[in-house]
């Protein structure tokens, strides 16, 4: 099985080099100690998923960008399988599974993830980048999605579309795993 955070030295360091900033100018737009950010590049420490947002957020990029293989454009085209491709990985310690169904494209700007919340999960999100919005879509199960103060009780088929540029939250006390869509947009940065 894949390690959940294999890319993710990679890809940080490739950031940081594609932006040209050092670790300390990397620390202050992320929330990140320049410590732990050099032990993240180096494979030496494996963050939390609050870490993993700070830095998406900080380098203006998608979390699955941070977490993947940087696909080549035929993969790009490609049909992916729900069950033989998508690899379900639990990136953090809090049971929480996360596949990216497509490739992040910067071009795009959205991250198409399925997420898996155990029994009993709650997460509290901070915001992302302004202008960040956020669409979930149940597949299975249920589960509750806090925004603007207010939880949302979301059945299968159901979906909620809400402003990711503001703190949010996700839970799921159902009895039993509850597997949505998320679709994450990201606004494109001006020149």
């Amino acid at each position: 099985m894949e390690n959940p955070t294999e890319h993710l030295p990679q890809n940080l360091k490739c950031l940081r080099d594609r932006k040209a900033w050092s670790l300390s100018k990397a620390a202050c737009e992320t929330g990140v100690s320049k410590a732990m950010l050099g032990q993240i590049e180096r494979g030496e420490s494996s963050p939390t998923i609050a870490t993993l947002w700070k830095i998406a957020t900080g380098f203006d990029t998608s979390l699955s960008y941070l977490m993947e293989r940087r696909a080549t454009d035929e993969e790009r085209k490609s049909v992916l399988s729900k069950d033989a491709n998508l690899i379900r990985r639990a990136i953090a310690e809090d049971g929480m599974l996360v596949a990216a169904l497509q490739t992040y494209d910067p071009d795009l700007g959205f991250d198409f993830l399925e997420l898996t919340f155990p029994d009993g999960y709650e997460r509290h999100s901070e915001a992302h980048k302004t202008g960040v919005t956020e669409f979930v879509v149940v597949l299975d199960g249920e589960m509750e999605v806090q925004t603007e103060g207010e939880w949302y009780k979301l059945r299968k088929g159901q979906s909620l579309r809400f402003h990711g540029d503001l703190g949010h939250a996700y839970r799921n006390n159902s009895g039993a795993a509850a597997t949505v869509h998320c679709v994450i947009h990201y606004p494109k940065e001006q020149d």
